[in-house]
């Protein structure tokens, strides 16, 4: 997360029963009778302030090597169909990586739990988050610590999950703000992942995103709130605010965020810095074979597609969600990264992915090393970026004969 010029944390959610893996208002009668019309399945704790902000970092050493990358062959953004095996259920496991990055402070948190049935009674799912703060810690951690005891004690859960989400996006929001132990100047960014079943829904405020391997392919889950998108921007204008250089009221690089007090209009007012989640829910097939949640310092130097990719080669060679969320880490600092880096990865499969065959083609196609470097100086001069023009070249390369 940008502003303008392994910890051992305490148990969250002290409601919940059980123990797991912690590394690093109402809607109006009209939106909940749509709500439960389209769903057919399915005391705040005070953190301490100023915890150790060194995190927890991986052995380079034990950091796999990259293989050579196939990458951006399209990104989508489209649900996964309902059909499909009717009989599929998938099987949740996950691993994570957080570095410092080259900032002097760690700022971000997340949150992996892979049964929640040990933690809510009658309730089989998963749960994952990442929390990239900025402005201090007090924020992303306090989210961290109660977002989802927000979602399952909300009164439209578990009938409509979506609603519940949303409104405990907003309620977290105002209880930060409501405890006077903690900074609300300080913000994050939130980025969830909720599972029941087949269901797999995605609330994201923030910049953070989501992005889904689907048979190799990017689907991306969720939308960066960059205050530059044009959506974005129009509504906060619409609401009295203004984007200099790329920030919201030349202060915060993102649109949405919850904390940030000093920035937002009084409670219940609608003001150009939201906290308000968009959703986006799909029904997992077998074809959905892993997520990836990652902060802002992991995209701002590598693509969704390159992502995917990285992370479907690793799990054919190891299949453990844990090196794979390390290699990520491993290759956005090799891409010198200028954020804090945290990523998590969800496996639905006991099993590595499958190879794909690909159709051979009656017709062989081919390009220059003149064409290529053609190629190389419009995406220069389109100000693309180079980690995309790498991955462009790479994906050139496999697909072309010299």
């Amino acid at each position: 997360m940008k502003m303008a010029p392994e910890i051992n944390y305490p148990p969250a959610f002290p409601g919940l029963q059980g123990s797991f893996r912690v590394q690093n208002e109402a809607a109006t009668t009209e939106e909940e009778r749509e709500c439960l019309e389209s769903c057919k399945s399915i005391k705040t704790g005070r953190p301490p302030r100023h915890l150790s902000l060194r995190p927890y970092s991986p052995n380079s050493s034990l950091l796999v090597a990259t293989t050579d990358l196939e990458s951006d062959a399209e990104i989508v953004r489209v649900t996964s169909p309902p059909d499909g095996n009717p009989a599929f259920l998938p099987v949740y496991r996950s691993g994570s990586c957080s570095e410092i990055g080259p900032k002097p402070f760690m700022e971000d948190f997340h949150i992996c739990i892979d049964d929640l049935s040990n933690h809510l009674s009658a309730t089989a799912g998963a749960f994952y988050g990442v929390f990239d703060g900025h402005g201090g810690t007090d924020a992303a951690f306090f989210v961290r610590d109660n977002i989802l005891r927000f979602i399952v004690e909300d009164s439209h859960f578990p009938n409509c999950v979506k609603q519940a989400t949303r409104s405990a996006f907003l309620k977290a929001d105002q209880a930060f703000a409501d405890d006077s132990s903690l900074d609300s100047t300080s913000g994050t960014t939130v980025l969830t992942a909720l599972i029941f079943g087949r269901i797999l829904l995605i609330a994201n405020v923030g910049d953070c995103r989501a992005v889904l391997g689907k048979q190799g392919r990017a689907i991306e889950l969720s939308k960066d709130h960059k205050p530059n998108c044009t959506s974005e921007r129009l509504r906060i204008e619409a609401l009295g605010g203004a984007v200099y250089d790329g920030y919201l009221n030349g202060q915060l690089s993102v649109a949405r965020a919850l904390g940030d007090w000093h920035m937002k209009c009084p409670k219940g007012s609608p003001c150009p810095l939201s906290a308000e989640p968009e959703l986006q829910e799909i029904v997992l097939s077998e074809e959905d074979e892993f997520l990836i949640l990652g902060c802002d310092g992991l995209w701002d130097v590598m693509s969704s597609q390159c992502a995917v990719t990285i992370v479907r080669k690793e799990l054919m060679l190891h299949n453990d969600p844990e090196r794979c969320s390390r290699e990520l880490v491993r290759e956005a600092l090799k891409r010198n990264t200028c954020d804090n880096l945290t990523v998590v990865v969800v496996c639905f499969s006991p099993d590595p992915p499958p190879w794909i065959e690909i159709p051979t083609s009656k017709f062989k196609r081919s390009i220059s090393a003149e064409g290529l470097n053609i190629i190389q100086q419009a995406l220069v001069h389109a100000g693309r970026g180079t980690y995309l023009f790498d991955d462009v070249v790479s994906e050139l390369s496999s697909l072309c004969i010299f």
